[in-house]
């Protein structure tokens, strides 16, 4: 045997079924990679996110206005929203005296708290 080095028949079949393994890997992961890349829904959380940002901003907003505003509370009744940092001016000025102003504050939830007047009574149709 003239200086040739002897070669088993298996060596370059097993060399090209690794690199046939591998590549088939690899496009087989390239490929789910786009799959799943083009069908993802869009995202919904983004949406709702901002839907949800501009709701709190308007309940901020009417709180704030609320706070910080006078308004008819039940002109009927004859109660007036006032702002908190002139309810808790009133409250310090009126607890200087603190049998007045339980009286006071006795009274007015009564008055809060009475019932509506009945309504009339309709008339019978045989009267």
């Amino acid at each position: 045997m003239s200086g040739q080095p002897t070669r088993t028949a298996g060596d370059g079949r097993t060399a090209a079924w690794v690199v046939g393994m591998l590549g088939t890997l690899l496009l087989m992961g390239v490929l789910a990679w786009i799959l799943v890349r083009s069908t993802r829904p869009e995202d919904l959380t983004a949406a709702r996110a901002v839907e949800r940002y501009k709701f709190l901003q308007e309940v901020r907003q009417s709180e704030a206005t609320i706070l910080t505003s006078y308004a008819w509370q039940d002109q009927a009744k004859g109660f007036v929203r006032i702002p908190v940092h002139r309810a808790m001016e009133l409250v310090a000025q009126e607890w200087q005296e603190p049998a007045r102003a339980r009286s006071n504050l006795i009274a007015r939830v009564e008055k809060a708290a009475e019932p509506p007047p009945k309504p009339p009574e309709k008339p019978s149709v045989y009267e």
